[in-house]
C-alpha cells in the first residue's frame, strides 16, 4: 500500500484535498467515489515513489540507515513491553514514520504478518534487516520474549554504531589532514614555484641540485595535472573494483591487518564486534553453531571470517570454542582463557559480553594513542615537505647574496 495525494469536488460542490492509503490509483478513485467525491487529481508524493525498483534496474538497492533501524527497534520494544499487540504497534509506527523507506518496509511487515507470516520471516525478505537481526527476532518470537530481545538488539546496535564511529573518526582526521596538506603542496608547485623560477632565470642565478629537482617537479605538475586527476580517479575505481573481488578482498584485509597501529584498531574492532554479536545471540537462545554462522556473515574482514569458519569446523569435530580460538595468533591468550572459563561455568554469553567490553576499552586506548602519535607525525612530514620547497627556492638567492 502507498499514501496517495488527491484533489476533488465533494457532493456540495466544494473543492477538497487530502491523503489516502491505497494499493493503486484505481482503488483511490473507487474509495473516493464511495464517499461521493469526484476526483480531479490523484498522485503519489515524491517520497512514496518506489525508489527500490527504479534503482534496482541499475544495480543499486537503497536501504534505510542504521540510525533509523535503531529508532524503530527501540520504539517497537517499548510498545510491545507496554502490552500493545505487534500488529497494532507496527501500524502505529508505520503512520508515524517519516523515513519513506522505513515507512514502506513497516507497511510491508504489517501486510505480511496479516497474511500469516511471522515477524522474522517478513523481515528476512527486506533489505534493511540483516541475518543477526532476524535471528534474534525469531528467537524472541519463539521464546515469547520479543520485547526483551528487541531491547537487547537496540543495545547491541548502539555498541556496533559506537565501534564503527570510533574507527571512522580515528581514520577521518589524518586522512583529511593529508588531503589538505597534499592540496597545499600542489598549490605551491603550480602557482608559487613558477614565480621563483622566473626570478631565478632573470638573474641568471646558479641553480643547486635540490632547486632543480623542485623546479622539475613543479613543471611536471603544471604540465601533467590535467592527466593526473583522471588517472588517479580511474586508478581509484580500478582498485575499489579489485578489492571487491574475492582475491582482492583477502589481499586488502591481510594488508590492513599488518599496518602499524591501524592494523590493531581493525583487529580489535572486529573482535569486539564478534564477541558482542555472539554473546547477544547466545543470551537470546541462538545455538553456538548458528551464532557463529551469523557472525561469519556479519564480519567485514574476510581473513577473520575464514578463521572463525575454521573454528566452527573444529567445534563440529568435538572441540570447545576456546581450543581453536587459542590457535588464532591475533586472538589474545587472556581472552581465550576467559572463553574457556565461560564454557566451563555455563556462562559463555556473559563472558563474551565482558570480552567485548575489554576489546572496546583497548580500542579506545589504541585510538587515543594513534591520534596523539599521528598528528605530530603528519605535521612534521607535511611541514618538512613545504619547508624543503621553500629552502630549495631561496637557496640560490642566498648563494647569490653571499
Amino acid at each position: 500500500m502507498s499514501t496517495y495525494n488527491y484533489e476533488g469536488i465533494d457532493a456540495q460542490g466544494k473543492r477538497v484535498s487530502g491523503e489516502i492509503d491505497a494499493s493503486s490509483e484505481k482503488e483511490v478513485r473507487k474509495t473516493l467515489h464511495g464517499q461521493r467525491i469526484r476526483t480531479t487529481k490523484v498522485s503519489l508524493p515524491f517520497s512514496e515513489i518506489d525508489l527500490e525498483k527504479w534503482l534496482e534496474k541499475f544495480g543499486i538497492y537503497p536501504k534505510f540507515e542504521p540510525k533509523v533501524l535503531l529508532n524503530f527497534t527501540k520504539q517497537l520494544s517499548i510498545m510491545i513491553n507496554s502490552g500493545i499487540p505487534v500488529m497494532q504497534a507496527l501500524d502505529i509506527l508505520q503512520k508515524a514514520e517519516r523515513n519513506h523507506l522505513m515507512k514502506k518496509t513497516v507497511r510491508y511487515l504489517v501486510t505480511a504478518i496479516g497474511e500469516g507470516k511471522t515477524i522474522a520471516e517478513a523481515m528476512l525478505t527486506q533489505k534493511g534487516f540483516d541475518k543477526t537481526y532476524c535471528s534474534l527476532v525469531k528467537a524472541g518470537e519463539t521464546g515469547g520474549m520479543l520485547d526483551g530481545i528487541l531491547k537487547k538488539l537496540a543495545t547491541h546496535m548502539e555498541k556496533q554504531a559506537k565501534l564503527k564511529s570510533q574507527i571512522k573518526s580515528s581514520l577521518m582526521y589524518p586522512t583529511l589532514v593529508v588531503i589538505i596538506g597534499l592540496g597545499v603542496i600542489w598549490g605551491m608547485m603550480v602557482f608559487m614555484i613558477p614565480v621563483f623560477v622566473g626570478m631565478l632565470k632573470e638573474n641568471n642565478t646558479e641553480i643547486p641540485a635540490i632547486t632543480q629537482f623542485v623546479m622539475d617537479l613543479s613543471a611536471f605538475f603544471i604540465n601533467y595535472t590535467i592527466y593526473l586527476l583522471p588517472a588517479i580517479i580511474i586508478g581509484f575505481i580500478m582498485f575499489s573494483s579489485y578489492i571487491k573481488t574475492k582475491e582482492g578482498k583477502i589481499f586488502w584485509d591481510k594488508t590492513t591487518m599488518k599496518l602499524p597501529v591501524f592494523g590493531m584498531i581493525i583487529i580489535k574492532g572486529n573482535l569486539a564486534s564478534f564477541s558482542s554479536t555472539l554473546g547477544t545471540l547466545l543470551s537470546s537462545g541462538v545455538s553456538l553453531l548458528d551464532g557463529l554462522d551469523i557472525c561469519i556473515e556479519a564480519m567485514d574482514n574476510v581473513v577473520m571470517a575464514n578463521d572463525i569458519r575454521e573454528v566452527k569446523k573444529k567445534i563440529i569435530e568435538g572441540q570447545t570454542l576456546g581450543e581453536p580460538l587459542s590457535k588464532i595468533e591475533y586472538f589474545p591468550r587472556l581472552v581465550t582463557q576467559m572463553v574457556q572459563v565461560g564454557e566451563q561455568t555455563g556462562q559463555l554469553d556473559d563472558m563474551l559480553n565482558k570480552i567485548a567490553q575489554v576489546f572496546e576499552d583497548e580500542l579506545d586506548i589504541l585510538i587515543s594513542d594513534m591520534t596523539k602519535m599521528i598528528e605530530p607525525l603528519i605535521i612534521v612530514c607535511l611541514g618538512g615537505a613545504i619547508g624543503a620547497m621553500l629552502v630549495a627556492m631561496y637557496l640560490p638567492m642566498f648563494k647569490a647574496a653571499g
